[in-house]
């Protein structure tokens, strides 16, 4: 798959709502569609406002009402119980640059069509849920455009206030408030009260193809430690200034990705995960030592006394560098979680569920960050993954089967069916 084109989804082999489902996804695919097969569409971008757009028609479409709340979370509202809480089930639609076409966005429209059937379904048999039923797109999940990750749901959950959210500003100076007023996606007021929420999300891991494991229900997070650092050095010509009097800004930060990549080396059997994913340098010009460069970098595992050795070995190193490339190492700003598990009571019900459908499933851990990880540490949430294709994932050729994300869509339904009907309640 790596090497090849990612195959389009093809609701011909599937019949009734699946197929309506695999055409809506094919439809979802063309914004912002990159040549290589995949989607760019970062927050609040032309191409996200595009989508945002398209989901509010099939939602109102199906008798939904669509509202925005103060910082672009988009929820599509169904309301079966007056005043009652709502069960929210979602995603993001939100990606990466060059990104692949799953990620968030197959979530989203699995909550949208798992929401469709089921309104469906109550109005045709007269059954009155106890909970009402949300669709949510929640704003900015990835942090690629605007920082941090998991904007939207961080402002919903009370860990990101609104203000300091709208005054975040991208690199060419834009903010949050202004992307969303150009986009037509800058609402009012919080957003419904959740009694309970859902998210089915790709995978982005290999464990669950190689296993045979059709649904994996996720039990916990990985705790993650994500840094902003600033090495700041001196220009100089790179012509004429003498090694030994260069104070290179580059060169302090390049020996900081090594020692990052050195850290997740010393952790056996990949329990510490490191990476460097953005350097910015100043001033980027091919004949002068650079004087500024910013990065982020992060350390994740699913043991925190593992992760707090990692987290003390860097800033050790911090030092070390400081001294050998003469240049001065400062922490400009951070994001962190711990582990924490999913609520047990939702996990057996997605368990009880899947059996139920004579699915493969096995529990699993989320090394990545998701809206749904902030969720359940405000009210109990489902989270469930379908495989990824040889785990690729924030990249044009991310993949997932169309039999997967039917089977995912399947799964998601019949959960939140249950939420829905109050099955978690307190007996």
């Amino acid at each position: 798959m790596s090497n090849g084109a990612v195959p389009e989804p093809d609701p011909t082999k599937f019949t009734g709502a699946d197929a309506a489902f695999l055409q809506d996804f094919a439809t979802l695919c063309t914004f912002g569609a990159t040549v290589g097969g995949g989607v760019e569409r970062q927050a609040g971008s032309a191409a996200d406002g595009m989508q945002r757009a398209w989901l509010t028609r099939i939602l109102q479409d199906k008798g939904f009402d669509v509202s925005f709340d103060q910082v672009g979370n988009q929820f599509g509202l169904l309301e079966l119980q007056s005043g009652a809480p709502y069960v929210l089930v979602g995603s993001h639609l939100d990606s990466q640059p060059t990104a692949g076409r799953y990620d968030g966005a197959y979530g989203v429209l699995a909550a949208a069509h798992a929401a469709f059937r089921l309104a469906a379904e109550w109005q045709a048999d007269g059954t009155a849920p106890r909970y009402n039923l949300a669709v949510v797109n929640w704003f900015n999940e990835e942090g690629a455009r605007f920082k941090p990750s998991m904007m939207g749901s961080s402002v919903y959950t009370g860990k990101m206030t609104p203000e300091n959210a709208l005054a975040t500003r991208d690199a060419a100076g834009i903010t949050v408030r202004e992307a969303l007023e150009a986009t037509a996606a800058l609402g009012q007021g919080t957003g419904p009260t959740a009694a309970y929420a859902a998210e089915i999300h790709i995978q982005q891991g290999r464990s669950m193809e190689r296993d045979g494991i059709t649904i994996g229900v996720v039990d916990s997070n990985w705790a993650a430690n994500k840094y902003q650092f600033e090495v700041h050095g001196e220009q100089g010509h790179t012509g004429s200034t003498v090694i030994a009097d260069r104070r290179d800004a580059l060169l302090g930060a390049s020996m900081l990705v090594v020692a990052a990549r050195e850290i997740a080396d010393h952790f056996a059997d990949g329990a510490v995960h490191t990476s460097v994913g953005q350097l910015d340098v100043y001033p980027n010009s091919p004949v002068v030592v650079p004087s500024l460069v910013t990065l982020l970098l992060d350390l994740r595992s699913a043991d925190e006394d593992l992760l707090a050795a990692a987290d003390r070995m860097l800033h050790d190193r911090i030092g070390q560098i400081e001294q050998a490339a003469r240049v001065d190492i400062t922490k400009t700003g951070s994001h962190c979680w711990p582990v924490t598990p999913y609520q047990p009571e939702g996990v057996a019900l997605a368990e009880k569920t899947v059996a139920n459908r004579g699915l493969a499933y096995a529990r699993v851990k989320t090394l990545a960050g998701h809206d749904s990880t902030n969720l359940k540490d405000v009210v109990p949430t489902v989270m469930l993954f379908v495989p990824s294709v040889e785990g690729i994932s924030h990249n044009e050729h991310e993949y997932t089967t169309d039999q997967d994300i039917i089977s995912g869509l399947h799964v998601l339904t019949d959960v939140v069916r249950s939420l829905c009907l109050g099955e978690l309640d307190p007996r």
